[in-house]
């Protein structure tokens, strides 16, 4: 529950609790991290198996993680833009733009696996890789962003 009251050295400025916030935010944006891992799975187990079913789950798994990496993106940059700076100038935006890091590259991702089969190898598989490489940058980012205290 929120804790909304008059703090006594400001009558005028409320004080919220804003972790529940914050924490849900952190669900949204790790939730993309193990959909990118299964797609680099997915097209390792391509890799070496040949079996195109591989790659179409690899390929789902990919679009699941970037559907919830779009989220965290929007999520973050309206909370960066809404509230108070808590960061140095350089720091403040390093989590929202990691997060659009692995947009792009998670998009770019889409549609290499778009292609058909084989066409889509090795290129899935590097990118599957940077888009996990830039999805776990991404949540150390946020763990130390959300590690933090929030004045309001």
């Amino acid at each position: 529950m929120a804790d909304n009251r008059i703090t006594r050295d400001n009558p005028d400025r409320l004080s919220i609790d804003r972790a529940p916030i914050r924490r849900m935010h952190a669900v949204v944006a790790f939730a993309s991290l193990p959909l990118f891992l299964g797609a680099l799975l997915g097209d390792l187990a391509y890799a070496s198996s040949f079996q195109v079913q591989w790659t179409n789950f690899a390929d789902w798994l990919n679009a699941g993680g970037l559907a919830l990496a779009v989220l965290a993106l929007v999520w973050a940059v309206l909370a960066e833009l809404l509230s108070r700076p808590r960061h140095p100038p350089g720091r403040r935006w390093l989590h929202a733009t990691l997060l659009a890091a692995t947009v792009v590259l998670g998009l770019a991702n889409a549609f290499v696996h778009a292609k058909d089969g084989w066409a889509a190898m090795p290129a899935a598989t590097v990118l599957s890789l940077c888009v996990l490489v830039a999805a776990a940058a991404a949540s150390v980012a946020g763990l130390t962003h959300f590690g933090r205290k929030v004045a309001v």
